[in-house]
């Protein structure tokens, strides 16, 4: 696979915030796909969180339909692989207790205690 320059990178991030605004399933489906013949599994779920994280901000709403709707499992499982490592590290930096207060599951889904859990309140809501 041709590595991206940044231009490229650029402009499909911004394709993919807008495909996840219009709310359709197959633009956003034919958009996945055609990243996946481009690039890493990772680096679709990285661009699939940039695109996320251009909209957070002012279209709450294509997010959550984002995640509910249109972001494969393969790629879901790797977001959840990256976020969970930098929440990780966000919480041991909190003074948690890898294995105690949180854990990671064989799928990458963060396991937390109560006290972790109130620690990253506004991430562990979206599953």
């Amino acid at each position: 696979m041709a590595e991206m320059n940044c231009l490229e990178l650029e402009q499909e991030i911004g394709k993919m915030a807008a495909a996840m605004m219009t709310r359709n399933s197959q633009i956003g489906e034919d958009l996945i796909a055609n990243l996946k013949t481009q690039m890493t599994l990772e680096d679709v779920a990285g661009v699939m969180l940039v695109s996320i994280e251009r909209l957070m901000w002012f279209d709450t709403e294509s997010v959550i339909w984002t995640i509910k709707h249109l972001i494969p499992s393969d790629v879901m499982q790797q977001i959840r692989r990256i976020t969970s490592v930098a929440v990780c590290k966000q919480l041991i930096g909190k003074g948690f207790t890898p294995g105690k207060d949180f854990s990671v599951s064989a799928t990458g889904k963060l396991l937390l205690n109560q006290n972790a859990k109130t620690a990253i309140l506004p991430l562990a809501t979206i599953e």
